[in-house]
């Protein structure tokens, strides 16, 4: 960011920052000699050495400097005409015109304290110039969405000329010139910035689709998919190339899915990509699940738990040997939530070996093996192995086949804790599962402890949720009075600020069931009952079901109803 002027010397705008905790002060004296060696702005140079983010620094600048910061609601929808500011300057100056009176214009920059910029955009504007400090990523960002249609295909990302307009099919021999557009800096530029504005919009997925006639990009946030701007179809080739050559993948094959791993350190933090290519009609589509090493907390108080399923799974978790299952659709969580059990299990009495595909996050301490089918270590060969090292918890990644699902249960007979997913879609359904895969009745009833089943919903945003009381057919209809026995009952909804981005959410919960394996379910697991009695059982023996525990989330304040019932089924009979 270019943020500091002599009207604000680096060392007292660094001894700012020192004194609200954001940076040691060994750490800004690195970044005051980074400063004087490439001679850029302060915060430029604690953005790019990762030691703060550009929200951190802007946040605190605008105190400093005495001047409001540009927020998401102060860029307009459409762009401001005739002021006489060309489109060059402004990426240039890293300005972008906000509101436009007969007298005045206020502006987003980037360095509200440049007086050659404010003098510049007066002189072409005839208008006094009102700053306010902009995010140089959201200026950028504004840029092209507002002037961007035409200038950027020429200026930004390259024209027609610069860049030759084929089909993916005519590349196929031309692995050199896929690289040579890869490499080109506007094609760099704009992956980064895809990159970065998804980091900054909290998504955890980035989905890259080429069609026809246009390239498609979408985020996924607080697991909902939003479309964004997208590039340039002409751009759509070099733009895969440059990921593949990232993830280091073979981009002269385009015939046959491939995955590979982008790690980089962006806006003070490590982050970790998973990506994987397919090829579709068009070319080849992408997905990028963006891991935050930093951001994850890997602690069972902090998953949304209710007390009562807390005090079940820390009861599973301190049993000496058998077997946890977690399960639930892709995406739900469940690694991580068996990655907080594993940190709660790594004590110094204790060896933990996991097998994974992938290996998503490297915990200290744990023995993580990556399986790797091509080679031919799978989870059955992986295990077979890690049995022999003598371990006291092992975890798989997921039990996918009957012969990987034997070993793990023959490892809880011989005393071993083992921890495991299934792709089911409740707690019940985790023992049929498993019943159908070929393992036997009475190996289950002596070896699973208990099965947690979960599901995503997204948090609503504490700053601007409201609230309002239940209608009698709606409490009645839900029966949500046996959750809330007392008192004046009331839902929440999502409202939309500054804050969440006007999605009224941010961040997500989790909603659980939890199995505990007792003697009345082993009697009906031996007899083969569908998943259906298994429930219906388990919720005599005191299991509440995903629903209803979101049901009391909904009360808490926690989520919205809506959200409830678009991650979990209702229960039948909930308010028996």
């Amino acid at each position: 960011m270019q943020v500091v002027t002599s009207h604000a010397p680096a060392a007292l705008f660094g001894e700012r920052l020192v004194k609200l905790g954001k940076l040691k002060p060994v750490d800004l004296d690195r970044a005051l000699r980074a400063q004087a060696e490439i001679r850029q702005p302060l915060g430029s140079v604690l953005v790019r050495l990762g030691m703060l983010t550009e929200q951190e620094v802007a946040f605190v600048l605008s105190r400093h400097l005495n001047v409001r910061m540009a927020l998401s609601k102060d860029y307009p929808s459409l762009a401001l005409e005739n002021l006489g500011i060309a489109v060059n300057y402004m990426r240039h100056a890293e300005i972008v015109p906000l509101q436009s009176s007969d007298e005045s214009l206020v502006v987003a920059m980037s360095n509200p304290q440049d007086a050659f910029a404010r003098q510049a955009i007066r002189m072409a504007s005839g208008k006094l110039v009102e700053p306010l400090l902009g995010l140089p990523s959201e200026i950028r960002a504004n840029i092209e969405r507002l002037y961007g249609a035409e200038a950027s295909k020429k200026d930004s990302v390259g024209s027609d000329d610069d860049f030759e307009i084929t089909s993916p099919d005519n590349h196929a021999d031309d692995v050199e010139h896929l690289k040579d557009m890869a490499s080109e800096a506007p094609v760099i530029r704009l992956v980064n910035q895809i990159m970065t504005n998804a980091m900054t919009q909290r998504a955890s997925d980035i989905h890259i689709e080429p069609f026809e006639s246009h390239l498609k990009v979408r985020y996924r946030i607080d697991g909902v998919i939003h479309e964004v701007e997208s590039p340039p179809p002409q751009l759509t080739a070099a733009i895969i190339s440059r990921l593949k050559l990232m993830a280091r993948l073979n981009i002269a094959e385009r015939r046959l899915p491939q995955d590979g791993r982008i790690q980089l350190r962006a806006q003070g933090k490590e982050i970790d990509m998973r990506v994987s290519t397919v090829p579709t009609m068009h070319g080849e589509s992408v997905v990028m699940r963006l891991l935050d090493k930093h951001s994850i907390k890997l602690d069972l108080n902090t998953l949304g738990f209710s007390d009562d399923n807390l005090r079940k799974v820390q009861q599973q978790l301190d049993a000496p040997h058998g077997v946890i299952l977690v399960t639930g659709p892709t995406g739900s969580g469940k690694t991580t939530t068996l990655y907080s059990a594993l940190t709660q299990l790594n004590t110094p009495e204790n060896k933990v070996l996991t097998v994974e595909d992938p290996v998503e996050y490297e915990l200290e301490g744990i023995n993580q093996i990556q399986a790797n089918p091509k080679i031919g270590l799978n989870f059955a060969d992986a295990l077979r192995s890690i049995v022999r090292q003598d371990p006291d918890v092992i975890m798989i990644g997921e039990m996918r086949d009957v012969e990987t699902a034997r070993i793990a249960i023959q490892s809880a007979l011989t005393g071993h804790l083992v921890l495991s997913t299934l792709h089911t879609n409740d707690a019940a359904s985790g023992i049929t599962r498993l019943m159908d895969m070929g393992i036997e009745d009475y190996l289950l009833t002596s070896t699973v402890n208990g099965i947690l089943a979960q599901r995503l919903v997204r948090r609503l945003c504490p700053q601007c949720r409201e609230s309002h009381p239940v209608l009698p057919e709606i409490e009645q209809e839900l029966g949500l009075r046996q959750y809330q026995p007392e008192g004046e009952m009331r839902l929440w909804h999502a409202k939309g600020c500054s804050a969440c981005n006007n999605s009224g959410y941010k961040g997500r919960s989790a909603i659980h069931e939890v199995l505990i394996m007792d003697d009345p379910l082993r009697r009906l697991i031996l007899k083969h009952e569908d998943a259906g009695v298994l429930q219906e059982q388990a919720r005599k023996g005191g299991m509440r079901t995903m629903y209803e525990d979101g049901l009391m989330k909904a009360l808490k304040g926690v989520t919205t109803l809506e959200e409830v019932l678009r991650v979990a089924e209702e229960t039948p009979n909930a308010c028996v």
